[in-house]
């Protein structure tokens, strides 16, 4: 099975929503396009979007106009409408008019493009739309983090950061982060996971887990004994390669898996994420998030 880029026209008013939701989706494994207004919002769908992700609230054309326009151009094009606080009315109005469904600004990106590859999926299914694999669900492996394995701990948790960094410079976007990041061998190849609980397990000083004597199980260390130690088994962590602390790599699933067997996977191997392959490479990784949003949209579906 081929992983196809889906394209995306994100119609916003706003450049600093368009800008970031453009930089996170695009590393999500989107090719998007973007418009400033109504006027060229209808011009790019000379590009031939699959979805349109378009904001009700914008100057000139409203979103409810734009929508009318494309829906008489192109009936069968998808349209997820955004929605600012106090809008939900209008977001029902938008979808009697046409609009698959609307999202509440600030929007999660997990589920924007979750929504996106449903509309996208629903519209291009040849034999309905059954359910999903595991590449129509991950994420792509373009988004995710790989360091070698000669990288210090410093730069993987300024990587590790990085993912949340839309989360923290978007007002109106939220990115949830990956809380790891693929270990990588000289040939690109992933060999282990980094995640948070490898750096804070990293950090517990020998023995604080070594066998004490049968007198001393009941002691408490007091706070006295605690004062400080994070900041310094921190800086001797800090020099320390991902490869040194990093956890096997995830487990191999195949990009036309069924995602009943991706969790099944993850509960039996006690994974909390999977590597999506497909012709012998890594294609994308799938969250135990990502099919709880898949969960999410089986119900909203009934």
């Amino acid at each position: 099975m081929t992983v196809r880029k889906i394209k995306v026209l994100l119609v916003d008013d706003e450049e600093q929503f368009r800008v970031t939701t453009e930089k996170v989706m695009t590393r999500r494994g989107f090719e998007v396009i973007t418009a400033g207004d109504g006027g060229q919002a209808l011009k790019a769908l000379a590009m031939e979007p699959d979805v349109v992700v378009l904001d009700i609230k914008m100057p000139g054309l409203s979103g409810l106009e734009v929508l009318a326009q494309i829906k008489s151009a192109a009936p069968k094009l998808p349209v997820l409408m955004l929605t600012g606080h106090g809008s939900e009315a209008v977001a029902q109005e938008a979808l009697v008019k046409g609009a698959r469904d609307f999202l509440a600004k600030p929007c999660d990106i997990d589920l924007l493009a979750s929504k996106i590859n449903e509309a996208y999926r629903a519209e291009h299914a040849e034999d309905g739309p059954g359910e999903r694999k595991a590449a129509d669900v991950m994420v792509p492996f373009s988004e995710y983090t790989a360091l070698p394995l000669g990288a210090t701990v410093e730069e993987a948790v300024g990587k590790l950061r990085e993912s949340f960094f839309s989360k923290a410079a978007g007002q109106s976007i939220m990115e949830t982060g990956h809380r790891s990041v693929l270990v990588t061998n000289g040939g690109g190849k992933v060999v282990g996971i980094l995640a948070i609980v490898d750096l804070l397990r990293g950090m517990m000083p020998r023995y604080l887990d070594a066998p004490k004597p049968s007198t001393a199980d009941t002691i408490q260390y007091s706070p006295m004994f605690w004062s400080g130690m994070f900041t310094r088994e921190l800086r001797k962590l800090a020099t320390r390669t991902v490869g040194e602390l990093m956890s096997p790599a995830p487990r191999i699933i195949a990009a036309g898996a069924n995602l009943m067997e991706a969790a099944h996977t993850m509960l039996q191997e006690d994974h909390r994420r999977l590597l999506v392959m497909e012709g012998g490479q890594t294609v994308g990784v799938l969250r135990e998030q990502d099919l709880f949003f898949e969960m999410e949209r089986l119900l909203q579906e009934g």
